[in-house]
C-alpha cells in the first residue's frame, strides 16, 4: 500500500502546484517510484491525444512520469459537468468510482502518491466530489497550503477545517507559503501560537519570491492569443513590471528599472524606435522583455524597418488599446508551464533549501 500526501490549499492560486514540484523533486530522492494524480480539474488539455488536467501535462513533462496521463486525470471537468450532474445524466458515484479505480491503479506502482487537490477544499461540491471528500475516500492525510499573514489564515482555517471535519479528513499540516523573507520567523511563531491548540503543525514554505509569481513573454503571448515576433530565444524570460508607455519617451525610458513588458500605442514611432535601439544596448537590453504594440493605426514603414532590424520581441494587438492590454494581463495568475525552465529550477532550488522533506514524510507516515 502506497503512502500518500493530499495536497490541499486554503485558496485558489495559493501554491498548490509550486508544493507538488517541490515534493515530487525530493521524493524522488528517497523513494524509487513516486506517482502523481489529480483527481478532478477544469483547466484541460489534449495531451499525448488524451484531455487530461494541465497540472497532469506539467508533472508528466517535468518528471518523465511513465503512467497512463488519463489514470493521474480521472476526471475532467467541462462547462456543462455540473449541469449534467443535477440533471442527472451523470452520476456523482461514477465520478467517485472513477478516481478511486485510477488511484487504486497507481498503487499498485507506487511507494508514494502526491494527490493534488483542485481550487479550496470546497471545490466540486455540487459534485460530491470536493477536496475534502475525496481525501476521505482516498484516506490520504492532508497538506493544507496557504499563504502568509495570521488574522487572515487562522480566521480562513476556522471555515476551512469545518468542512475536513465533517468528511472526518486528517489534516496533518499547513504549509505556509508567500512570507515575508524579513518577517519570516516572525510570522510563523505568531502562527504557530495562534494555532497551537489545533492537531496540525505549521510548517514554513517559500518565501515571496517575485519570479514565481510573475509571467513570461509566452504566457503573456498565449493570454493575448498574439504571436511574438522578434527575438524568440527570449520569450522564457520572466516580467517583472508591466509599463504603460504613455509618458514622454524619456519618461518611459527612466522607467525601466527591471525586467519590463512596455505597452505601446502604434502611433509613438519615436517610443517605438527609442525602444528599438535600447534593445541593442547591453545594459538596457535585459530590461526590455519585450513590447506589446496596441491600436488600429499601421506602424508607419520606416519604424516597422528598425524594429525588425533590432530583433525587439513583440506582440501586434491591432483592436484593443493599451489599457485594456493592462487589464487582461492584470488579471491573469500566471502558471508554471513545463517550458518556463527558469522557474522550475529556482523551485527546485528552493524545495532543497526550504524544505525538511524527511521532517514531512514523517508526519505523514
Amino acid at each position: 500500500m502506497a503512502k500518500s500526501i493530499f495536497i490541499a490549499a486554503i485558496d485558489k492560486n495559493s501554491g498548490k502546484t509550486t508544493t507538488s514540484i517541490c515534493l515530487m523533486h525530493l521524493a524522488r530522492k528517497k523513494y524509487r517510484r513516486v506517482g502523481f494524480i489529480k483527481p478532478f480539474g477544469g483547466q484541460s488539455l489534449t495531451f499525448r491525444k488524451t484531455v487530461v488536467d494541465k497540472d497532469v501535462a506539467l508533472m508528466t513533462q517535468v518528471f518523465d512520469l511513465t503512467a497512463n496521463p488519463a489514470t493521474m486525470s480521472p476526471v475532467v471537468l467541462f462547462p456543462d459537468t455540473t449541469h449534467k450532474v443535477v440533471d442527472g445524466i451523470l452520476s456523482p458515484d461514477d465520478l467517485q468510482n472513477k478516481i478511486i479505480s485510477a488511484y487504486a491503479e497507481l498503487e499498485k506502482e507506487c511507494d508514494l502518491i502526491i494527490i493534488e487537490g483542485s481550487g479550496h477544499p470546497g471545490v466540486g461540491s455540487v459534485l460530491n466530489i470536493s477536496n475534502a471528500r475525496i481525501a476521505r475516500i482516498l484516506n490520504a492525510p492532508v497538506l493544507l497550503v496557504t499563504g502568509g499573514g495570521l488574522g487572515s489564515v487562522v480566521d480562513r482555517l476556522s471555515m476551512i477545517m469545518a468542512l475536513f471535519e465533517k468528511e472526518k479528513v486528517d489534516v496533518r499540516a499547513i504549509l505556509v507559503n508567500r512570507l515575508n523573507t524579513e518577517k519570516r520567523e516572525r510570522s510563523l511563531d505568531y502562527l504557530r501560537r495562534a494555532l497551537k491548540n489545533e492537531p496540525f503543525k505549521v510548517i514554513g514554505g517559500f518565501d515571496y519570491q517575485p519570479i514565481l509569481a510573475n509571467p513570461t513573454l509566452r504566457r503573456i503571448s498565449g493570454i493575448l492569443g498574439l504571436p511574438i515576433q522578434g527575438n524568440r530565444r527570449d520569450q522564457q524570460k520572466i516580467i517583472y513590471k508591466v509599463l504603460v508607455g504613455a509618458a514622454s519617451t524619456q519618461r518611459v525610458t527612466e522607467l525601466l528599472q527591471e525586467p519590463s513588458l512596455i505597452l505601446v500605442t502604434s502611433s509613438r514611432d519615436e517610443l517605438l524606435v527609442t525602444l528599438a535601439h535600447l534593445y541593442k544596448m547591453p545594459q538596457y537590453r535585459p530590461l526590455i522583455v519585450g513590447l506589446a504594440i496596441s491600436g488600429a493605426t499601421p506602424i508607419s514603414p520606416i519604424t516597422q524597418q528598425i524594429l525588425d532590424k533590432s530583433k525587439i520581441p513583440y506582440l501586434r494587438e491591432e483592436h484593443k488599446t493599451s489599457a485594456e492590454l493592462y487589464q487582461i494581463i492584470g488579471k491573469d495568475v500566471s502558471k508554471i508551464i513545463a517550458e518556463d525552465t527558469e522557474k522550475l529550477d529556482l523551485i527546485r532550488s528552493l524545495a532543497e533549501s526550504n524544505f525538511d522533506f524527511d521532517a514531512i514524510d514523517e508526519l505523514f507516515s
